[in-house]
């Protein structure tokens, strides 16, 4: 088994040997979120297999649970539509995707910050009161690291982990049926960014991510906050995009929330539960301008007139 294993190239084995041979070794995980490596950091030359922890037990358990999710798989494909039964699908109005009610459920979820690239920000997530709530709290310094490089740190996020089935194959939220994001919350008053990452047909779209704010009051009260899909603006490492688009909901990997307002100090969100919802009422598919990048010319009476397309708001929206 270690000879064939040390044969072989990363590039295969991170793409396409990997998931295959995960049931039976253990200790190798890979970096999912983050390849960011700070500068003046030796790069880390054990290639991936030699980082390999052969456990037949672990290997058994693997192949036990992967079929276990692939035979419920099968199941929810034949009871209809992510699982549920066709009438009720088309007549659901609200759904609850993330609760958090014991320690599985705040695994689904990575937190990170500034620390990541030197920074001094600390941020934890635990169960709240009565195991009803996840409590993400921690401090934010906005204190650059000293590295000659980085010149702007202060963030702290907490981000859903991929949803994974049979085999460790990525399966995107499809969101189609609903138009808006309905979180209760209850916050200190600090703004939050929403985000929300897709997973893209094409790979330079892999770094495409869809914003919004979340502003909290503050107080011993929780507030319900309902945002339409069709607020999400388009960003790109950082950068809002010229050209917007509506939100792909039926291609939705992950959700995630950023604290990064550059005031120091403590902090604190409770999350009682993120899900969906439908409002007839809203109609709106885009909330942005959506001009051609490239006009065409219209040569009338030795005049060129340029041709544009825009997408308005549409009047009287609520939001």
């Amino acid at each position: 088994m270690a000879l064939p294993l040390k044969v072989l190239n990363q590039h295969h084995w991170q793409n396409g040997l990997y998931p295959l041979f995960r049931p039976l070794v253990g200790g190798c995980n890979r970096s999912q979120y983050s390849s960011y490596r700070r500068p003046g950091t030796p790069p880390d030359k054990i290639p991936p297999w030699a980082k390999i922890n052969f456990s037949f037990q672990k290997g058994i358990e693997g192949i036990k649970t992967h079929f276990g999710r692939l035979a419920k798989e099968a199941r929810d494909h034949l009871r209809g539509p992510e699982g549920h039964p066709l009438k009720e699908y088309l007549l659901e109005q609200t759904r609850v995707t993330w609760q958090f009610r014991s320690e599985d459920d705040l695994n689904k979820w990575v937190i990170s910050s500034d620390a990541e690239i030197g920074g001094k920000s600390e941020v934890y997530l635990k169960l709240g009161k009565n195991n009803q709530s996840a409590v993400l709290y921690g401090t934010l310094n906005t204190q650059v690291p000293r590295d000659g490089e980085t010149r702007y740190s202060g963030y702290c996020s907490m981000r859903s982990k991929p949803r994974l089935i049979s085999f460790d194959r990525k399966k995107p939220y499809d969101w189609s049926n609903f138009n808006c994001l309905h979180v209760r919350v209850r916050g200190d008053g600090r703004p939050w960014m929403i985000n929300i990452y897709t997973d893209p047909y094409f790979s330079h779209h892999k770094d495409d991510l869809y914003n919004y704010f979340m502003f909290t009051r503050g107080g011993p009260y929780w507030e319900e906050i309902k945002i339409p899909f069709s607020k999400f603006f388009l960003s790109s490492r950082g950068r809002i995009q010229d050209q917007q688009h509506g939100l792909w909901v039926d291609k939705i990997s992950t959700l995630g929330f950023t604290l990064g307002d550059q005031v120091d100090g403590p902090f604190q969100l409770e999350i009682d539960y993120i899900g969906l919802a439908k409002d007839r009422a809203h109609r709106e598919e885009c909330a942005y301008e959506q001009y051609e990048k490239n006009p065409k010319k219209k040569k009338t009476g030795g005049l060129f007139i340029y041709s544009t397309q825009a997408c308005i708001p549409s009047a009287g929206s609520e939001y």
